[in-house]
């Protein structure tokens, strides 16, 4: 791990290995130029408010005025984000998103009448201005969307309300950021060789895929002793977050916090809790494979901490970025010459900032502006599991790449229920290359063990959090308390019921809700489960030769948010109503299992 010791200043990156921000903003000075741009342009709502239902061309011109704001705050939005996420200590930028998020809840505010004063319109009238020459179909959609959350939304009065305390709402989320990512310091630990490191949150998973058991465990306890020394700050700032939608929730006159958050997809609440059930029901498989780590480690007592590391130590390949390019290319061929030459262009012009540098934002993502190519943050570790995240965030680039091409703005943004299934499709498709090159044993099962250890993270980890995010939810729905003790104690549960007989559930993991980013986004995690089951359903279609799957999975990709996302995949052949999808990816799981104990026998 010697070349990890030192981590770069930003300032130290070579510009071939960052995004082309310059592509959206030539530089900051111009981007100053459209914020100042965007604020003169939101007194333009003003010549609209209270006319909406004169006429057919004054709410049409309204919806276009509307979009031109949308999509220009869109670059301007992303230009902020990209370059804080780079480096969050760097107070200029810093400033520049909280600038840009003022300009996005101002321009919320100005805009707040929109929804309530269309609703306003009579519904017989507002299908003549459906149907008259000045309507434009671009805002087809949208307008049916209103239409059928007609409840949901609030007198002018109170959606300017809403709107005004968007800026204070998202304050849980801002304050986990900047402590998870700026102000946390997590202490040293020793490496295989016995040389001082850093732990950070972009060597954590390497230190657990570490040989050494002895870095392993350390890493493990340093990474939640640190997060244990703020647990009841943690635990306030997850409640306050947990409160806020809550506090939606009933503005918007939802029976609750969840099926607040599935609206925005117009996804049945019945299709998280047949997720929940299904994954339950199948958790012996997932025994399974926790006793086969444990043999294959072949240890008394399995850790939490065990759980990442290569159980075919014979095996430790590492990738370089060119190499891991490579790869994903041969892969994703199977899509055809048209997916692949978007692939090219986001290797080839800057799409992806991919080293790790002092102060970079943790993990990994893809952001889609509209008008622009997207953009994929990441932390090159050489490791395979990076392979696996360059093929899946640009599964997630090419998705919206498709998306922006081929749909308006007002239709362009798919909804987070499809998200995961363009990346964990391109993921499925690196699986299956990687095994279809190699006869070899050792490389099957390193191979085989990636798949498992990505399904068990993918499918049975994140409906954990789903379980969890549903009764930390339900709870504060009833009024009680969400103190660290009860968060940890849940926690800590359901580690023992998902994992199984044959692990220790360290009292460390019970800490471990408190560094999950995503659960400041309520509601978000079910869907990478019910995503991976619908990817590997497309992805055994189009890898069967299917050209037919493979036109309607590329339709799919173009679908943008044009219809229901539950509908868009009901036309690319999967239907996710039913717990089909997620009983056929138990059924891969099963077969890789199987092939991986008979390997290891």
């Amino acid at each position: 791990m010697e070349e990890h010791q030192n981590v770069k200043k930003r300032k130290e990156i070579p510009v071939s290995c960052t995004w082309a921000t310059e592509d959206l903003f030539v530089s900051d000075a111009a981007w100053e130029a459209a914020c100042r741009d965007m604020e003169k342009a939101l007194a333009g709502y003003e010549t609209y408010k209270g006319h909406l239902g004169e006429s057919a061309k004054t709410l049409y011109d309204c919806l276009r005025f509307d979009a031109y704001v949308g999509e220009n705050l869109d670059r301007i939005v992303s230009y902020a984000r990209l370059c804080q996420d780079v480096d969050l200590t760097d107070e200029h930028y810093q400033e520049m998103a909280v600038r840009a998020q003022q300009l996005e809840t101002a321009a919320a505010a100005a805009s707040s009448f929109l929804s309530a004063e269309i609703l306003e319109i009579p519904e017989e009238r507002l299908r003549e201005f459906q149907a008259s020459r000045e309507a434009d179909r671009a805002f087809d959609r949208s307008l049916e969307s209103m239409i059928r959350d007609r409840a949901h939304i609030r007198s002018q009065e109170v959606e300017k309300l809403l709107a005004d305390a968007s800026e204070m709402a998202s304050g849980p989320s801002r304050i986990f950021q900047m402590f998870n990512n700026a102000d946390i310091q997590f202490p040293m630990i020793r490496d295989e060789d016995g040389h001082e490191v850093r732990l950070t949150h972009g060597r954590y998973v390497s230190f657990l895929e570490s040989r050494d058991r002895r870095v392993r465990k350390e890493a493990f306890q340093a990474m939640y002793e640190t997060f244990g020394k703020s647990k009841n700050t943690l635990a306030a700032v997850f409640q306050a977050n947990v409160k806020r939608t809550g506090f939606y929730a009933r503005a918007r006159k939802y029976p609750s916090a969840r099926a607040y958050c599935l609206s925005d997809a117009n996804i049945p609440e019945t299709v998280y809790d047949t997720l929940i059930e299904t994954v339950r029901k199948s958790l012996p498989l997932m025994y399974r494979y926790v006793a086969l780590r444990k043999k294959a480690l072949k240890t008394e007592d399995l850790h939490m901490y065990d759980l990442y590391v290569s159980i075919v130590p014979e095996v430790n390949r590492t990738f370089s970025y060119d190499e891991a390019k490579e790869e994903v290319r041969k892969a994703l061929a199977p899509m055809g010459a048209d997916y692949l030459d978007i692939l090219e262009k986001g290797f080839s012009e800057r799409w992806i900032d991919y080293m790790e540098n002092e102060g970079k934002r943790s993990g990994a993502y893809s952001c889609g502006p509209y008008g622009s190519h997207p953009f994929v943050l990441m932390s090159w570790q050489n490791r395979l599991d990076d392979v696996f995240t360059l093929a899946h965030e640009m599964g997630h680039a090419i998705h919206s790449w498709l998306s922006n091409q081929n749909q308006p703005f007002a239709d362009a943004q798919y909804k987070i229920f499809v998200a995961e299934v363009a990346s964990t499709c391109n993921e499925n498709l690196l699986n299956h290359a990687l095994l279809e090159k190699t006869s070899d044993s050792r490389e099957r099962a390193v191979i085989l063990n990636h798949f498992l250890d990505g399904f068990k993270g993918t499918v049975f980890r994140q409906t954990m959090f789903a379980e969890f995010e549903k009764t930390v939810h339900e709870m504060a729905g009833r009024g009680e308390a969400l103190t660290a003790g009860t968060l940890c104690r849940i926690y800590r549960q359901l580690n023992e019921d998902y994992f199984g007989p044959d692990i220790t559930v360290d009292d460390e993991i019970a800490m471990e809700w408190a560094r999950i980013p995503h659960f400041y986004t309520p509601f978000y995690v079910y869907q990478y489960a019910t995503g991976f089951s619908a990817a590997v359903f497309l992805s055994e279609k189009i890898l069967s030769g299917d050209q037919q799957a493979a036109e309607a999975y590329m339709n799919f990709l173009k679908g943008g948010n044009s219809k229901d996302p539950i509908d868009l995949l009901a036309d690319a052949g999967v239907d996710m109503r039913t717990p089909e999808p997620v009983k056929a990816a138990m059924e891969v799981f099963r077969r890789a299992l199987d092939e991986m104990e008979a390997l290891l026998g």
